[in-house]
């Protein structure tokens, strides 16, 4: 629940704790806006104060399932000057991403790792109940992939943002999210599953 903004103190509080963390980050958009309606703190900026305060490793994030309409002729260009690796979600299409999170576990590391799933970042068919839903998104079993994908590493944290179920009358966004974040907490270290 909650919109993107609350993972911005969340990730103040573990890198306070264990230094500049990779992130691995999914969600239409990157949330590295600079300012809306004057405001430099709001759900499309967190990782853009996340960069500017040293809260992250940024050789380490990577954005999965991003697409969706910008302003900007080149929408992505913050995120790759700081190193961040974007992955389009026309990247994503009629594929399993297994292979991709192969090459995000060793990007990540034996570092600490947090995980920030926006809602959005499923296709709306899917998950319609989130207030910026953007067409041609990934998939539940892509989400599972890119959760399952992320065992083994050393995450110290982890959330689903962006629910609104006033916007979903089948309730299938919220059992989905609820979903996803039983996935994530099996991922967790030390979590024994079969």
């Amino acid at each position: 629940g909650g919109d993107h903004t609350i993972t911005y103190p969340i990730l103040q509080a573990l890198a306070g704790k264990h230094g500049p963390l990779g992130l691995v980050h999914v969600d239409a958009h990157t949330d590295t806006g600079d300012t809306a309606l004057g405001e430099k703190i709001y759900h499309g900026t967190p990782f853009r104060r996340c960069v500017e305060e040293g809260l992250l490793d940024c050789s380490r994030v990577v954005q999965i399932g991003i697409r969706g309409s910008s302003y900007d002729p080149d929408p992505y260009k913050y995120c790759r000057d700081q190193g961040f690796r974007v992955v389009l979600a026309e990247e994503c299409w009629s594929k399993s991403l297994v292979p991709l999170m192969a090459e995000v576990r060793k990007q990540m590391g034996d570092k600490p790792v947090y995980i920030s799933f926006d809602i959005d970042g499923i296709d709306p068919a899917y998950a319609p109940g989130t207030g910026t839903p953007e067409i041609a998104g990934l998939t539940p079993a892509q989400a599972l992939e890119i959760i399952r994908g992320c065992k083994g590493l050393k995450i110290v944290g982890c959330d689903l943002v962006e629910v609104a179920p006033m916007y979903d009358v089948s309730g299938n966004t919220a059992l989905l999210a609820a979903n996803l974040l039983f996935e994530m907490l099996c991922v967790l270290p030390g979590v024994k599953t079969m």
